[in-house]
């Protein structure tokens, strides 16, 4: 017989109660601002792809060969027999856009999180500082290792100063800290974590998957916007959100490189990127490179939006990038709203306890580049007419 299995349905139930549930809606098209979504046109607020490259056709054609060329699949892991010419060069191309000695390319954001972090600590003579407000996969990471934990108050230097100083005797010190916060929108402080880090000897890492494309001069992320290349001694990426395809970066010295190829079991253990995908890397970021008017039009598209919604009476809280929250407090409320906006034709996600606090809840937006000044002032109209019925403006 198997197991009692009833308590997932009380779970299920609970969540049900509270307005917690996550009922994601089907994505019938591409993930353009434009798109369609169970069964009706939508104009698409909640995601990643902040450059509009998912269906660019340098992108999308370069899937395409790789995939003729070399297959559908690698074949094997990237330490035994899948390595392709192929990710290689895709590494060269993150190292030269990061302005740094080398990258390494995992599956995801997440599995660099959980393959890194771990390698870098040994036991309890070591601790690891995190910032209270860090990532879901950094944390996951942090708890497969066995050093010590200390916990600062979300970017809050004289408490990060505070524990480095009570952890002077650790042996190694590693601070950890998310470049954009996905949550509020808001930034690290990083040219200050990073000096505190050079008088307590520690290391610095900072997972900056929403900076990627995004922050900088020409969106090389959150180290080229405080321009301390060389000085940040682990910075992850991801590809999957404003380079519009699939995988995560590990970019820093060839020290770096070598000691996550060889010590890091997210990497060692899993298949390597379909070659497809690998060539959609390595186009995603020489369009960037290429075409500095997709990040410029982001940040157009960012400021108007964040200034209409804050004319209107919206609060979009600490946010200083294009992850833009409209805070609702209660749960019910940003559901509501969230359901709302979906029936007349506006996607944008309601984000709720556990990913918030229980009395943060909001729903959060986001810019693309794609987005047309056209849509915004639609989606504005229809956030003008919804939020005055909830009562939140």
């Amino acid at each position: 017989m198997p197991g009692d299995m009833t308590w997932m349905k009380e779970r299920y139930a609970d969540l049900e109660s509270k307005s917690l549930l996550w009922q994601p809606p089907t994505l019938e098209s591409a993930n353009v601002p434009r798109c369609t979504m169970d069964g009706k046109p939508t104009i698409m607020l909640s995601a990643n792809n902040y450059l509009n490259l998912t269906t660019h056709p340098k992108v999308v054609q370069a899937t395409i060969d790789a995939t003729l060329k070399y297959g559908a699949g690698s074949g094997s892991v990237r330490a035994i027999a899948g390595t392709m010419d192929i990710h290689l060069e895709a590494e060269k191309k993150v190292a030269e856009f990061k302005g740094v000695e080398s990258a390494l390319i995992y599956s995801a954001g997440y599995t660099a999180n959980v393959g890194l972090i771990p390698s870098l600590v040994q036991g309890a003579q070591d601790v690891i500082i995190s910032d209270e407000l860090n990532h879901g996969s950094i944390i996951d990471g942090v708890r497969l290792t066995k050093a010590r934990r200390g916990v600062y108050a979300h970017n809050d230097m004289g408490e990060l100063e505070a524990v480095l100083k009570m952890n002077e005797d650790a042996e190694r010190k590693l601070i950890i800290t998310d470049g954009v916060f996905s949550m509020d929108g808001d930034i690290a402080p990083l040219d200050e974590i990073n000096k505190l880090a050079e008088e307590f000897g520690a290391m610095v890492y900072v997972d900056d998957c929403h900076g990627e494309g995004v922050l900088g001069e020409t969106g090389a992320g959150i180290v080229d916007h405080f321009k301390l290349q060389g000085k940040v001694d682990f910075e992850v990426g991801s590809f999957s959100k404003a380079l519009g395809v699939q995988g995560g970066i590990v970019a820093g010295s060839e020290d770096t490189r070598n000691h996550a190829l060889n010590h890091s079991r997210s990497w060692l253990l899993s298949g390597s990127q379909p070659p497809g995908v690998a060539a959609a890397q390595k186009a995603a970021i020489e369009v960037l490179m290429e075409e500095p008017e997709h990040h410029k039009k982001l940040w157009e598209n960012t400021n108007y939006f964040r200034k209409e919604l804050q004319s209107l009476g919206f609060d979009t809280g600490v946010s200083t990038t294009p992850i833009i929250p409209v805070m609702c407090g209660q749960s019910s409320t940003a559901k509501e709203l969230s359901t709302t906006l979906g029936e007349n034709g506006v996607m944008a996600g309601a984000i709720v306890f556990p990913m918030v606090a229980r009395d943060k809840a909001r729903v959060r937006t986001q810019m693309s580049a794609g987005l047309s000044k056209d849509d915004l002032d639609e989606v504005l109209r229809i956030f003008e007419n919804v939020g005055g019925k909830l009562g939140l403006i």
